[in-house]
């Protein structure tokens, strides 16, 4: 998981970035990822979730352009972040799954 804040006056540039990157994502569809977006309440922070097959520093989408134009892009719009957090899952409920799963230690 990764978050971070952009300026106030970013918001939609950061937005118009995202959506490129989301547009390339569904036309070249890498395999080995799910990655979503979250814009939280206070309008200027965003939250994203990566999940990758491997290595999460060689994720598909940091091979993409659009990405790669967000993540220069960012350095120069953000205020605070990114700040990286990996999640041990401890549970889920309707989250791509067939049926709720319960994480535990004795099953890694």
């Amino acid at each position: 998981m990764i978050r971070y804040t952009v300026r106030a006056d970013s918001v939609d540039r950061s937005r118009t970035l995202l959506r490129a990157v989301y547009d390339e994502l569904a036309s070249t569809r890498p395999s080995g990822l799910r990655y979503q977006t979250y814009q939280l309440d206070d309008q200027a922070s965003f939250v994203a979730i990566i999940e990758s097959d491997g290595d999460p520093a060689a994720a598909p989408h940091h091979r993409l352009a659009s990405f790669q134009h967000y993540r220069a892009a960012l350095s120069a719009i953000r205020v605070d972040g990114p700040t990286v957090h990996f999640l041990n899952e401890v549970g889920s409920y309707h989250s791509n799954r067939t049926a709720p799963t319960a994480s535990d230690d004795s099953e890694r």
